[in-house]
């Protein structure tokens, strides 16, 4: 006769592909009451997980028909696992977590869509700690779009890689004062990363634990927009200092916004503030004129909301938009300008919030 250990075995099969962990493993499938012919289990899903329901009830419907004797599958919908089983199983920022040897502060810098400056944001923030003293790297997690060897000036660089089979890792790119490691170093320009969810999380997984980040204060991860795999695998794999929410002032922008700051606070990540984008535009002849070109008050706005604070306002300047084309970011290109001052002291709030 068919016994719970039996399901318990063959439920083993059924993963997350975020993390590669069992159903059970993260506590998200329980209960399991075995009475031949029927099969009962119960599945608790986060927030965050809700998309793969209709999977994972497949899966285990299909796992548990295979038995002998189990002829009828019922599975009941629970509430999401409970804060304490999260972190045991690997979600949420608990001690379950794997850091990488070397660095000390992980900071993501995110967005809900693209097109908002969110790799400009982090670019400049890892070169601005970097002036003051501190060892600094950033990972471009934008596996799709990944622009920061553009913005750096290292587009047609190749990292070298040390070591032999399982043993290897690839070497970041030292430039600006940062080490930086990113897929578009790996492979062709106009070439597209075609991905699903498993392999982006390998890639990300590979950029975290196999590259030589040696002493690092400082992991500035630049994360593809929207609310994915990539923020999931990286929330599932290492313990952050927090994340910094990019967005303009548009409506459009702050409504993706939004969305990305529920998605972290759900998964217990610190949201350490906002930063807005294009607030005005400065022309280089007037600096001291500025045009509101894309309304304003949005970050005010998402902040009063939303509880979170407003760490800068970040105007668009023609020396910001002409150093990400040509590779010099406007912190090391033009220290003196408004906006090179406004990532210093951006730089300066990160330090004290994560102190």
């Amino acid at each position: 006769m068919t016994n719970a250990d039996e399901a318990q075995r063959v439920l083993s099969q059924v993963k997350d592909e975020g993390s590669g962990k069992t159903l059970i493993e993260l506590g998200w499938l329980d209960q399991i009451r075995i009475n031949p012919p029927k099969a009962i289990v119960r599945l608790n899903l986060p927030d965050f997980a809700l998309s793969q329901r209709d999977r994972f009830a497949n899966e285990t419907r299909e796992a548990l028909q295979n038995l002998e004797n189990i002829k009828e599958v019922q599975i009941e919908l629970g509430s999401s696992p409970s804060k304490s089983a999260i972190g045991q199983a690997g979600h949420g920022q608990t001690s379950s977590l794997q850091s990488i040897p070397g660095v000390n502060k992980i900071i993501a810098v995110s967005s809900g869509k693209g097109g908002v400056g969110k790799s400009t944001v982090a670019v400049n923030l890892a070169c601005a700690l970097s002036k003051k003293g501190l060892k600094v790297g950033l990972l471009d997690a934008d596996i799709y779009g990944p622009n920061t060897p553009l913005m750096l000036g290292v587009a047609d660089k190749t990292p070298e890689v040390s070591g032999q089979g399982s043993e290897q890792q690839i070497i970041p790119i030292e430039t600006c004062g940062i080490g930086m490691v990113s897929m578009g170093l790996l492979i062709e320009e106009h070439q597209p990363v075609i991905w699903r969810g498993p392999m982006l999380n390998g890639i990300i997984r590979q950029f975290l634990y196999q590259a030589s980040w040696g002493e690092r204060d400082f992991l500035i991860v630049d994360l593809p927009p929207g609310t994915g795999d990539a923020q999931l695998s990286l929330a599932q794999a290492v313990p952050m200092a927090g994340v910094i929410i990019v967005t303009t002032p548009q409506k459009v922008s702050l409504q993706d916004a939004r969305r990305g700051l529920a998605m972290f606070k759900q998964m217990q990540i610190e949201v350490l503030g906002i930063v807005e984008n294009m607030t005005a535009f400065i022309p280089p002849d007037n600096p001291n004129q500025s045009y509101q070109l894309f309304g304003a008050g949005g970050g005010e706005k998402l902040s009063e909301e939303s509880g979170i604070p407003l760490l800068a306002k970040i105007p668009m300047e023609m020396p910001l938009q002409e150093g990400g084309n040509e590779g010099r970011p406007i912190v090391q290109a033009c220290p003196d300008s408004i906006s090179s001052n406004i990532f210093l002291d951006l730089a300066n709030t990160v330090l004290t919030k994560t102190s």
